[in-house]
């Protein structure tokens, strides 16, 4: 027996596709037999499976736990939770060897698919697509693995409260938090934490359902955030905190409605763990502020600018030992006293205990931050074929010897590019046919003359900055 994936399944991070379409019962088998095979090649035999909220992800969850027991390996079952829960049932085992959540993240809610951790580091890139030449070759281990549920949730809640210790139980009490699920798996993990806390707590969407009627649950969308506004100045609450579909993202707001975007919320957990940990390494992806790099180096820590995507920064964690990490989209990483994965429910739970132990508000931390003006992400359909070879030709015309002189390029991740202005970025998607652009400046006139430049390159290249393409 041999399978072929969908040419548009097997993505840079993760596996993902359109339920009917271009992933189903069949793909997942053929994930779990060869997941486990090559689990098993690398001594490991364990698996702990969990899956979200989305209508399709007990059918898929089905077929993939067929396929791991098939190829011999054991599966815990820990049921419907966040991604985060099944990274920690992975983390916090003894005995378990890989992890596999059933996730569509922050998709449409007629996508799913699946998130993958390895004898303790992410699954992606080059081990991605082993699986689907193993799959075309059917070489596949077999066996007969066993299969037992475990509930983890309790044990995750009690371990996501240790982020509080040592905080004084009267700062906490005077709490008033919002909290806003948006219908994601993380809704039942909010419910029994909140219960737990010290505070005042409103929670907005906890009821878990896959076609998503509220909102969608993507905190990096504004437009998804104006629920937990109106529910922050209804109530006059200190701040609000929102949760993407499987809980590995946070998005936040202050008192005032403010947005606080991913490199601001890792400018307040630098400050706090910096006060902690002097001289520490913080990562970036290159889509963070440059007041972000510039605040960690000011604090004593050692910036460092990496590429975007969880799995990549994940393991430039490991490989630099940062106790700290994040990303624009809102993956937070702590590894300071934590398991270094990004966990949504515990980057809220820090943001309380950083502004405790800060002895400011979060809206007063909000406030301090320098005001830049910046485009979002602006993303744009460039074919395939393409997107990468435009990102080089950039590159090349800009070490050129007509290039602007009082420019520095960074090309870590696409193309960074330091002007007096500020910068800008232009970056290959690694999971769509898009090209995705930032820019930032001091001042407006600053960052037109930055879109100017991106225009400029594009053009170079035969391309425009046309239609805006969607997540």
């Amino acid at each position: 027996m041999s399978h072929i994936f969908d040419s548009t399944t097997l993505r840079e991070y993760d596996i993902r596709g359109i339920i009917g379409e271009t992933l189903g019962a069949d793909d997942a088998r053929a994930i779990g037999r060869g997941f486990a095979t090559m689990l098993r090649e690398a001594g490991g035999k364990k698996v702990a499976v969990g899956y979200d909220g989305r209508l399709s992800s007990p059918m898929l969850e089905h077929a993939l736990i067929e396929g791991l027991t098939a190829s011999g390996c054991d599966v815990v079952q820990v049921g419907m939770g966040p991604t985060p829960m099944l990274y920690y049932a992975e983390a916090s085992a003894e005995q378990v060897d890989g992890g596999i959540q059933i996730t569509g993240s922050h998709n449409p809610a007629n996508y799913n698919g699946f998130k993958m951790v390895f004898m303790g580091r992410p699954f992606f890139g080059e081990d991605i697509l082993e699986i689907g030449r193993r799959a075309q070759a059917g070489k596949w281990a077999d066996g007969s693995g066993t299969v037992e549920t475990r509930e983890v949730l309790g044990e995750y809640i009690e371990r996501l409260l240790v982020g509080l210790e040592g905080i004084d139980h009267e700062t906490l009490a005077g709490l008033r938090i919002g909290w806003d699920a948006g219908n994601g798996a993380a809704g039942p993990a909010l419910e029994a934490l909140t219960a737990r806390l010290p505070g005042e707590h409103h929670l907005l969407y906890t009821e878990v359902d896959g076609s998503f009627p509220n909102h969608h649950p993507d905190p990096t969308d504004p437009a998804n955030l104006e629920d937990l506004k109106r529910l922050v100045a209804d109530k006059n609450l200190d701040f609000g905190v929102a949760f993407d579909g499987d809980g590995d993202r946070i998005g936040a707001i202050d008192s005032q409605g403010r947005i606080i975007w991913g490199d601001q919320l890792l400018m307040i957990f630098a400050e706090d763990l910096l006060a902690r940990m002097p001289g520490a390494t913080v990562i970036a992806d290159v889509k963070a502020s440059r007041a972000l790099f510039e605040r960690v180096s000011e604090l004593g820590g050692q910036p460092l600018m990496w590429k975007t995507g969880h799995s990549l920064i994940k393991s430039k964690m490991k490989e630099t030992h940062a106790p700290l990490a994040g990303e624009m989209s809102g993956h937070v990483f702590f590894a300071d006293t934590y398991y270094g994965y990004d966990d949504a429910l515990y980057a809220a739970i820090r943001l309380i205990a950083a502004s405790a132990r800060l002895g400011k508000s979060v809206t007063e931390l909000r406030g301090a931050m320098p005001a830049m003006v910046n485009t979002p992400e602006l993303r744009f359909q460039v074919d395939e074929s393409r997107k990468f070879a435009a990102i080089e030709e950039v590159k090349q015309r800009l070490a050129g010897t007509d290039a602007p002189k009082d420019i520095s390029v960074d090309g870590t991740d696409g193309v960074r590019v330091t002007t007096p202005d500020g910068w800008w970025l232009l970056r290959a998607s690694n999971t769509q046919d898009v090209l995705v652009a930032r820019a930032e400046s001091e001042n407006q006139a600053g960052l037109d003359r930055l879109l100017a430049q991106i225009d400029e390159q594009l053009a170079a290249s035969g391309l425009e900055r046309g239609e805006q393409a969607g997540h």
